[in-house]
């Protein structure tokens, strides 16, 4: 007969909105496929473009260790709190390969200087690497002095996935979206022949299946530049002068154009359990590679976290609330609305919203005359999604 009620065990214990035997949406499950949330490959054309590895609309934010919303504003302070937790709009996958290659060669050269620091104890090591300061390091020949560290764990392990730089790979990223949005949990995160959820179902992915997902989402190809008008380039001088490309380094580039993935991943070792090597240099991928094996990466990112103030911060009651890593510009004329919650619609409205240690850049930006802001925008209305390539 028909079931009044659905056992909660059922879906791992959690409870499903109005019984509707599968999803909550706060606090997943909220999803189907990946491909519901990174759907968009331009919120600049007329309708949008639809894709895979694309971004998501406010509409498909996540809702992520929410404890509560107070919706009815019933703290009387203008605006709805949430009590706890964190709302994320899905970003896109495209060159994400390019990303991951470069976190594990700047991670590398962490760990090099942190053995660097070792052979010379008592000496501060400066930690830069592809012309990015984390600051620096101390080895007294018993402990380390971290207290000089900026941007980055004190394990010199560059993160450059999840808003908050949580996650060193894609591969590492997937382990916890699956669960989170999916409900399907990785054999290596629970174990084999474990239910680490209590539905009743064990190795829901299997090691090959991740590594699978992983190499689709890597090979994706990257954004591009279009050929900037005269504005443009007047735009990039100024965006430039302004002090936003400190963070939003326009490009940087790899030792390598083969990205390694390894199985069991340690994140300070990347060069470690490596079973297959991809080719980003193809020509089918998208990069631009150099004869010297290297690959160009206009990431517009420095692959390090910063304090973007109060006013963007988060309320998941953790030090890293206010802090996210410098997002990737590449394509950001197609990918609206902005910031890590989707709080802004236009490119205008993202700018004027940094805070904290991109306080001086944004009023700078602000006391442009209304000349050179138009060519600001200009400029980066050049950096476009890969549309043909993607679709």
């Amino acid at each position: 007969g028909p079931i009044d009620r659905v056992d909660p065990r059922i879906f791992g214990g959690r409870p499903t909105l109005d019984n509707n035997g599968m999803f909550l949406r706060v606090n997943g499950l909220d999803s189907q496929s990946c491909n519901e949330c990174h759907s968009i490959v331009s919120n600049a054309t007329r309708p949008p473009l639809l894709g895979i590895g694309g971004v998501g609309g406010v509409s498909t934010n996540a809702f992520f260790r929410v404890t509560g919303v107070d919706a009815a504003d019933s703290r009387f302070n203008g605006f709805a709190e949430l009590d706890n937790g964190r709302f994320i709009n899905p970003p896109f996958l495209f060159g994400a390969g390019g990303i991951e290659l470069l976190g594990k060669e700047m991670t590398q050269d962490l760990q090099a200087l942190k053995q660097n620091a070792i052979a010379r104890p008592g000496v501060w090591i400066d930690l830069v690497t592809k012309g990015v300061n984390f600051g620096a390091i101390l080895f007294d020949g018993a402990n380390f002095d971290y207290s000089r560290l900026d941007g980055i764990d004190h394990d010199l392990v560059i993160r450059p996935f999840g808003r908050k730089g949580e996650f060193a790979t894609v591969r590492g990223f997937d382990v916890g979206a699956l669960q989170f949005h999916l409900g399907l949990q990785a054999v290596e995160l629970v174990g084999e022949d474990v239910d680490g959820d209590g539905d009743g179902v064990v190795n829901e992915i299997k090691e090959g299946e991740l590594s699978v997902l992983h190499a689709h989402n890597v090979m994706l190809p990257p954004p591009v530049s279009l050929m900037r008008s005269s504005d443009a380039q007047v735009g990039a001088r100024i965006f430039e002068d302004i002090g936003c490309g400190a963070c939003h380094i326009p490009e940087m580039h790899t030792e390598s154009s083969q990205l390694r993935l390894a199985f069991p991943e340690v994140d300070t070792n990347p060069e470690s359990n490596i079973y297959i090597e991809l080719d980003l240099g193809k020509k089918s991928v998208g990069f631009q590679a150099y004869k010297s094996g290297g690959l160009r990466v206009p990431c517009f990112s420095d692959l390090k976290r910063h304090d973007m103030g109060p006013g963007l911060a988060e309320s998941a009651g953790e030090p890293l609330d206010n802090v996210f890593v410098t997002a990737r510009l590449w394509g950001v004329a197609d990918t609206s609305p902005y910031l890590h919650d989707g709080r802004a619609t236009t490119l205008s409205e993202a700018i004027l919203f940094h805070g904290g240690e991109a306080q001086e850049s944004r009023d700078n930006f602000d006391n442009l005359d209304a000349e050179s802001r138009v060519s600001v925008l200009t400029f980066l209305r050049s950096l476009r999604t890969p549309i043909e390539m993607a679709q």
